[in-house]
């Protein structure tokens, strides 16, 4: 989705998450599948580095029981400056 960044947590109204997006519960993925996500968050929730990654794990914070959120692994890459 062209509209989001990559990397970006955004909450999500419904018991899945959209295809563009996985959902924030601490699960471990591989970096060839998601290596521009990777790029922007490294290692800082988690994974070996080298083979694997963790999104981060926001489940428990969610403002309302009928909301998850989610982090963005297609989309814009977002400029650094």
């Amino acid at each position: 989705m062209d509209e989001f960044l990559i990397g970006e947590i955004i909450p999500v109204p419904y018991k899945f998450v959209p295809e563009f997006t996985l959902y924030c519960d601490g699960q471990e993925y591989p970096i060839q599948q998601f290596q521009a996500l990777f790029a922007l968050i490294g290692i800082r929730f988690g994974g070996n580095g080298s083979t694997t990654f963790r999104v981060p794990n926001l489940k428990g914070f969610e403002p309302n029981p009928n909301i998850r959120y989610a982090i963005v692994t297609n989309g814009i890459f977002p400029d650094r400056y």
